[in-house]
């Protein structure tokens, strides 16, 4: 497990976040198979693989089920690892690759309309306090640039060009893209740049973070979800918003102006346009909505 652990972080770049979950997925998959006497994963077949995956959708009494996609993340780490033993040729060949994961129903990403996002926008700026300077900011980029959240904190000053406004973000399997930064976006930033970050850098060591804390460190992920939820109870939003629904939000809002497809494919950083078309779904069903509720021959 280690083994192939080391070689994501080393050869592949994975996250921090990523090793985290696939540590957690391999050692459930451990104590299955410690549970059923088997230690030596060449003794492991196709069909305990697939028993082990039908356990996590049904649950233990340790352990609830797990929802189709959770599921399916967990596949694939045990698919990574058997992948990894076969090439290093600790086994004869990937027992779990004929293993399908479960199909999860389709749901439609999560967009809140734009006078909503405005509401939120305004509400991260409570005053003229570094901190708040920092929190419009960082909702700005989130919404302007379309990043996900660990793309936004994991900015550096010198990511961001207010001479050709533009963003440098470094994405999934360390993959980097060039954002324009729109003028929103752009001001709320140097407004931070100017007369936030500066007294809470004077609180840390030195960082190029652009994001920072009350101590001058990086902004962490969880205190930029913190972020994102005390602004949406300040602006009254009900049901749940997070880094993610400002990211989707800004797709499906590109998508409604008319921009093409692939465009925002290039936007997000997805690898494929598959990924991406899910988005245009959600106009779809705006559209069946609206159908259905003015026109007088819809029901």
């Amino acid at each position: 497990m280690t083994g192939w652990l080391d070689h994501l972080r080393v050869e592949k770049g994975a996250s921090a976040h990523t090793l985290a979950a696939y540590q957690r997925d391999l050692r459930r998959y451990a104590e299955y198979l410690g549970g059923r006497g088997v230690t030596d994963p060449a003794a492991v077949g196709e069909l305990e693989v697939a028993d082990f995956l039908a356990t996590l959708r049904e649950g233990t009494p340790e352990h609830p089920p797990l929802a189709p996609s959770s599921a399916a993340r967990t596949l694939v780490a045990v698919r990574g690892f058997h992948k990894f033993l076969a090439l290093e040729g600790d086994t004869t060949g990937n027992v779990a690759a004929g293993v399908a994961p479960p199909r999860p129903p389709q749901r439609l990403p999560k967009a809140i309309p734009l006078d909503q996002v405005e509401r939120l926008l305004a509400a991260a700026s409570v005053g003229d306090t570094p901190a708040s300077l920092r929190d419009r900011a960082l909702l700005e980029v989130l919404y302007g640039i379309g990043a996900r959240v660990s793309e936004a904190i994991g900015l550096d000053v010198d990511d961001v060009d207010l001479t050709t406004d533009s963003v440098r973000v470094m994405g999934k399997g360390s993959k980097e893209r060039i954002l324009p930064l729109g003028r929103y976006a752009k001001e709320a930033v140097t407004a931070y740049l100017v007369r936030g970050r500066p007294a809470l850098a004077g609180n840390g060591k030195g960082t190029p973070a652009l994001f920072l804390n009350q101590r001058g460190a990086r902004l962490s992920r969880q205190s930029a979800w913190n972020v994102i939820q005390a602004a949406a109870t300040r602006a009254d939003l009900s049901g749940h918003v997070s880094p993610h629904t400002l990211r989707h939000s800004f797709a499906t809002h590109l998508l409604d102006g008319g921009a093409d497809v692939r465009v925002v494919q290039e936007l997000l950083g997805h690898a494929s346009v598959t990924t991406t078309q899910i988005y245009t779904m959600v106009s779809v069903q705006q559209l069946r909505e609206v159908f259905a509720s003015a026109h007088p021959r819809a029901h």
